[in-house]
């Protein structure tokens, strides 16, 4: 801090310096001329001491980006002559400017990013990618003050060396053109007889030279990717479109909105794995079980409790029902409809090009294509345990179809993993009246999200009637004359855990297998491997949803899609960088768990400086109306300021509270904002607005209050 006080002082001091003893009245060009035979005479008898005045002077003029640079550059060349001219303003100039951003990053980088560093993050993530290419073509381009460079660039990551030896370069030229023209003083009346139009727009595009190699790096790129595979002159389709879940539903949607030609392929069902398996059936199950709950929990409505009678077909019924009644928003006649040609069936990518599918009549139809979607989604992740394959096993996809053919639900049910998709099933499972065990290999539940929320989930859970073992490692499945286990591990020793159903919900993997990929050398990993933009190795196809990452969520996909289909249909004019900055989602529990941006543990683990704000749901009017006071929001903002880092909401509707939060970040508004803005009240949502207020009773200006409270005093007199 002193040291910083003290730079700060320094510069001050030369500042005033300069303005007192109007030093900028030597550096012009009449100064200059009047001076140069005086100039000369003293050079000859004394070499060395006027070129290390010169350079010392050139050095600091440069880092304290005063004005004068130019006129020292004629000066050198006037005194010193091309060569030695050249070679002491190159060097003294690219010191002085290294200097100057080294200034600049002391004094301020720190304190900028920590204030603007999420919106600051792709002009960082630039800057280390091309931080030279930037760089050199501004030093190619005089109309870009340099100190201002030099300033700017300070603030950025861009490392020293880097920026030291791309300045030295960039400069070279346009120094020369200074120097020279100062051994042509006399011809010189002012700098825009050196600066003329002409040369500015030499230098401009001299500016766009590291762009045009980048674009030409680029190309050789490209053809070396696509050498050995042989391009179609025309094509049958512009997009053709692997999946049609969220992901590729939504891409074929914009293809077809912007009169493309767009092939859908899909497999398996329309819609996908969130109509068919996962977000639909589960919160139509969600809603049964809790309708269940508040039945068998009347007396605390002012009700008679009453033990819920039902047949687990019918709830099973009304799930498919609940698909039944959207599926004709993802069907084929729908999108049929919207021009797009839907084919069922399994796609192949035999090249960057073609696509073959193997249609569901026995046909094999081929398509060549300008691009390519993979939008194949995702699947359960089931463990290697010995057994397993042997012990019936559902998955969170196939327990639809197999529940919906029981007129009981399983009297005893065994669920593998602690995360959203487990704990949902686990919670609603046992307020049907099943006897859930919940196996999670780690310390807690919702690992992702901080303790307390993982602790209040847990306890959910438990009053629902789950029995809950964190901490236990799954060994293996066995039968146990005729009672079948599974075989789980703690600190104390491995329990046999009898089932009628094992359920695994321990994640989902992307779909990676079966279309291509291998053959292409389409690179994968957890999923497929992607840019910035969602493309591949290969141009011209990319990968959205699930199968893409790093989020597997049904509006993250549909986010994606919109991207990798743009990008696919129009990457020839213009591509659009994917934006992760605001993800929002929910963990379906009861209460429910939603979450926005950074929560502690992350924050902690980044080491981000924040502060927490926590307003509890139990001092919420609507809340304690509906006996639904458990839970919390939670709001974190940079130390002393208003604007969200994250948020983290645990209680009734959750997931729609959250919203306003998503909205406030994404478009930059703060805390203050929200407690500006009128809620309806009694509602939950009032509690956004009374966070926001907690926050602001925090950073009250006490010493402002209380000389508000002695005015009010004095007017009392």
């Amino acid at each position: 801090m002193y040291k910083r006080l003290a730079l700060i002082v320094l510069f001050l001091a030369v500042v005033a310096a300069w303005v007192q003893f109007d030093l900028g009245q030597y550096l012009t060009i009449e100064t200059l001329k009047a001076q140069q035979s005086t100039i000369d005479s003293f050079y000859r008898a004394n070499p060395v001491l006027v070129l290390a005045a010169f350079f010392a002077i050139y050095v600091v003029l440069t880092a304290m980006s005063f004005p004068g640079a130019a006129i020292m550059t004629l000066a050198a060349g006037a005194i010193f002559g091309l060569v030695t001219g050249t070679i002491l303003v190159s060097f003294a100039s690219t010191i002085g400017a290294t200097l100057a951003f080294l200034a600049s990053r002391y004094l301020f980088h720190d304190a900028v990013q920590a204030r603007f560093g999420d919106r600051l993050k792709r002009i960082n993530e630039g800057v280390e990618r091309d931080g030279a290419f930037y760089l050199f073509s501004l030093r190619l381009v005089p109309v870009f003050p340099f100190f201002a460079v030099n300033l700017l660039m300070g603030l950025t990551p861009i490392r020293v060396w880097t920026y030291f030896w791309v300045s030295q370069v960039g400069m070279l030229l346009g120094t020369i053109v200074y120097v020279n023209a100062g051994t042509q003083l006399a011809g010189i009346e002012n700098l825009s007889d050196i600066a003329s139009p002409g040369l500015l727009v030499s230098f401009a595009a001299l500016g766009l030279l590291p762009w045009l190699g980048k674009w030409i790096m680029s190309l050789i790129k490209r053809r070396r990717v696509y050498s050995g595979w042989k391009k179609p002159r025309q094509f049958d389709r512009n997009l053709v479109v692997i999946g049609a879940g969220a992901a590729g539903l939504v891409s074929a949607y914009i293809a077809a909105t912007v009169k493309a030609k767009v092939t859908l392929v899909e497999a398996g069902k329309m819609g996908g794995d969130c109509l068919n398996y996962g977000c639909v059936p589960s919160k139509a199950l969600i809603k049964s079980a809790k309708v269940a709950e508040q039945m068998r929990h009347g007396d605390r409505y002012g009700l008679e409790r009453a033990e819920p009678r039902f047949s687990f077909r019918q709830v099973m019924q009304r799930i498919h029902d609940v698909i039944a009644e959207i599926e004709p928003h993802d069907s084929v006649e729908r999108y049929t409809s919207l021009g797009v040609d839907v084919v069922k069936g399994y796609a192949r990518i035999i090249d960057p090009w073609t696509v073959e599918i193997a249609c569901d009549d026995g046909t094999i139809q081929r398509l060549t294509t300008r691009s390519i979607v993979i939008a194949a989604g995702a699947e359960p992740l089931v463990p290697d345990l010995p057994g397993l394959a042997e012990s019936g096993y559902l998955t969170s996809d196939t327990l639809w179809e197999e529940f919906a053919q029981l007129d009981e639900i399983p009297g005893r049910i065994v669920l593998l993993g602690g995360g959203p998709i487990g704990s949902e099933l686990s919670q609603a499972l046992a307020r049907l009246g099943a006897e859930v065990t919940q196996v999670e290999m780690a310390d807690r539940l919702l690992t992702r999200e901080d303790r307390e929320v993982s602790e209040l989930a847990q306890a959910a859970l438990e009053a629902s009637g789950v029995k809950v073992l964190t901490g236990h490692q799954a060994l293996r499945a066995e039968t146990h004359g005729g009672t079948r286990v599974l075989i789980a591990r703690n600190d104390e020793g491995e329990q046999a855990l009898p089932y009628d159903a094992l359920i695994v919900a321990i994640g989902r993997k992307a779909r990676l297998s079966g279309y291509g990929l291998e053959e292409l050398g389409i690179e994968t990993g957890k999923t497929v491997v992607t840019d910035e933009y969602l493309a591949t190795v290969f141009p011209n196809i990319y990968a959205a949803g699930d199968v893409a990452g790093p989020y597997q969520f049904t509006h993250t996909a549909s986010h994606q899609a919109w991207f990798a289909s743009v990008n696919a249909l129009f990457g020839q004019f213009k591509r659009f960088k994917a934006d992760y900055r605001v993800i929002p989602w929910v963990t379906f529990v009861d209460p429910e768990v939603a979450r926005v941006g950074l929560n502690e543990l992350e924050a902690q683990e980044k080491g981000i400086d924040h502060e927490v704000t926590v307003y509890p749901l139990h001092e919420l009017d609507r809340a304690i109306a509906e006996s639904a006071t458990t839970g919390f929001v939670k709001v974190l903002t940079p130390p002393g300021k208003d604007r969200i880092l994250g948020v983290t909401i645990v209680g009734e509707h959750a997931g729609e509270l959250l919203a306003e939060y998503v909205l406030a970040m994404k478009h930059g508004l703060g805390l203050n904002k929200i407690l500006g803005t009128i809620h309806t009240y009694p509602t939950m949502a009032e509690a956004n607005k009374y966070a926001a207020g907690e926050w602001k009773k925090k950073h009250a200006p006490e010493g402002l209050l209380r000389l508000v409270a002695r005015y009010h005093s004095w007017r009392r007199r």
